[in-house]
């Protein structure tokens, strides 16, 4: 089994098995072919624009005890915070000022934000002209009814893994059958659906990342982020070995090889683990960055992991910064909202 010889095949076709998979994965020799590849099947798909999508984390308030979250309920090192219905919207109108198209509303599984609080936020938001993300965790198929009605396009929801063991033993107290339950309500409700992993968990292994990329292109998915694995010195897993970039995009540009129309964010953690990992993730399929418009100590108490990359900058300053860096890699920021378009792969539109 020749890597390069499978990474040509994807690009083409779109496919690979998961002992294919295994195998490019296992092979680091040859990255800097699937990272070309990944960035040339991004580029026929969705071309040189990168979509921007305005973050407001909104509270770090969590009732789970996901073993690798600095936001799990356990932790009383962390000085909790919920934004207000005022603070949300003036953030949304920030976010319009600075000329984004899309903002993504994330917080942890805070029970004060019940479908009657948050469906009018909801309304609102959609009434300033943007596009709109929700990342809130498992919910109801009818919460979810709700907020899609309400004018909710999109909604991130990541699997973190699907080796259901690896699951439950990470996030006690939660079900992984309920989690694929979300998934498959938020695409029957015709949301565009995000879902992602985290790379470098204790125990996991190469293959079930495989499985992972595998699980993806079954969902269907509109939008995959993934990321590094970082250790929080305030959760079980503190004591994790150190992460480091190039497994995550491995997976990302594997990613992007099997579903080349999709969205794919260069994540914030990616740059948390290297200086310029946004920048080489972007140049190895990625498509979106999501720049965080959250102000104050709310912005740094939304504590996922330790040393957040750009946690302590200015808001407004984000996407003129963001601009420039793009630029300089040949790359533009899009005037659009970044809406999944699906495109024909091999002469059939999917």
């Amino acid at each position: 089994m020749n890597s390069a010889d499978l990474i040509a095949r994807a690009e083409q076709t779109h496919t690979l098995t998961e002992d294919e998979l295994l195998h490019i994965l296992t092979d680091t020799q040859a990255d800097a072919t699937l990272f070309a590849a990944a960035d040339r099947v991004r580029k026929k798909y969705v071309g040189d624009e990168v979509h921007l999508r305005a973050l407001i984390e909104f509270s770090n308030i969590c009732k789970n005890q996901c073993l690798y979250c600095g936001l799990q309920a356990q932790n009383k090192e962390l000085p909790r915070y919920r934004l207000t219905a005022e603070q949300i919207l003036a953030l949304a109108h920030k976010a319009v000022e600075y000329g984004y198209k899309t903002v993504v509303m994330q917080g942890g599984e805070d029970p004060f934000f019940t479908a009657e609080v948050l469906v009018p936020i909801i309304k609102q938001i959609k009434a300033l002209g943007l596009a709109l993300t929700l990342s809130l965790g498992e919910r109801t198929r009818e919460d979810y009814a709700a907020f899609k009605t309400a004018g909710a396009d999109r909604y991130l929801l990541r699997i973190e893994t699907t080796d259901k063991a690896l699951y439950e033993k990470y996030n006690p107290g939660m079900s992984f059958e309920n989690r694929l339950r979300c998934l498959r309500d938020l695409k029957e409700l015709g949301y565009e659906v995000g879902t992602g992993v985290l790379v470098g968990l204790p125990v996991q292994t190469l293959r079930s990342l495989a499985k992972d990329i595998l699980f993806f292109k079954e969902l269907d998915a509109d939008m995959i982020g993934l990321g590094p694995f970082i250790p929080n010195p305030q959760t079980p897993l503190k004591d994790a070995p150190a992460p480091v970039l190039e497994p995550s995009l491995r997976v990302m540009a594997l990613t992007r090889l099997l579903l080349p129309d999709i969205n794919i964010p260069a994540t914030t953690a990616m740059e948390t683990v290297t200086p310029d990992g946004r920048i080489r993730a972007l140049q190895s399929g990625a498509n979106v960055v999501m720049p965080n418009v959250t102000e104050g100590e709310a912005r740094l108490n939304y504590a996922l992991y330790p040393g957040k990359a750009c946690a302590g900058e200015d808001p407004s300053k984000c996407r003129g910064c963001l601009t420039a860096k793009l630029y300089l890699i040949g790359r533009t920021v899009s005037t659009g909202y970044g809406f999944h378009k699906r495109m024909p792969r091999n002469g059939i539109i999917v």
